[in-house]
């Protein structure tokens, strides 16, 4: 019904920067959020930044001032702008959206499939 495809992902060295993409398809009727999340090895999955459809952002402690999450709803695709990457950004990233589906109506929670960033000098 929905997918979420993410791009963007690769090796970077500390301090650099690195965008994500994750672009929707499907019977999209709408969001009610979308969300970014990463897990490092043997670690829970964490919550990086996420965003409202009225906008509202919120970051995890540990990436506040570093990443922006933004939108193009136009294109149902949400991108994470990472600066000044550290080693401790590791980890499988995933793409997360909060869909409301046509068809009837409902919400979805989906996820993406991951794509790893390794910060490595």
């Amino acid at each position: 019904q929905v997918q979420l495809v993410e791009s963007g992902g690769g090796l970077v060295q500390p301090g650099g920067s690195l965008r994500l993409s994750c672009a929707a398809s499907g019977s999209i009727f709408g969001f009610n959020a979308m969300a970014w999340y990463r897990q490092a090895p043997e670690k829970e999955r964490e919550l990086v930044a996420k965003i409202t459809s009225s906008g509202i952002t919120k970051y995890g402690d540990s990436v506040k001032g570093r990443f922006t999450i933004s939108t193009d709803n136009a294109k149902n695709t949400v991108y994470l702008q990472m600066n000044s990457l550290k080693p401790e950004d590791t980890a499988v990233y995933y793409c997360n959206a909060a869909v409301v589906v046509r068809g009837p109506l409902r919400s979805l929670d989906v996820w993406g499939q991951g794509t790893l960033i390794t910060v490595t000098s």
